[in-house]
């Protein structure tokens, strides 16, 4: 019984390599991190010790919540930081 042939294989181009990623931070992340945090945390501080007459006498204990996201803001930049 004569012997049947192997399949031919395709000639194949070796891939590409991938494009390296330039991985780190943008020059922006650090300093506006810890600039909303610090400053979100001076807000609170301020509002607390002047009890909630400064920074904006009008708006009351909702100088607390401008505190707090300004601080979350700075914290929300960290996940991003490399």
């Amino acid at each position: 019984m004569p012997e049947s042939k192997p399949p031919r294989k395709k000639a194949t181009t070796p891939a590409a390599p991938a494009p390296a990623k330039v991985e780190g931070n943008p020059p922006w992340l650090v300093p506006t991190m810890l600039t909303l945090m610090i400053l979100g945390l001076i807000w609170i501080v301020v509002t607390y010790v002047s009890q909630t007459r400064f920074p904006v006498p009008e708006i009351g204990n909702w100088n607390l919540a401008i505190g707090f996201v300004l601080l979350f803001a700075g914290f929300g930049l960290t996940l991003r930081w490399r």
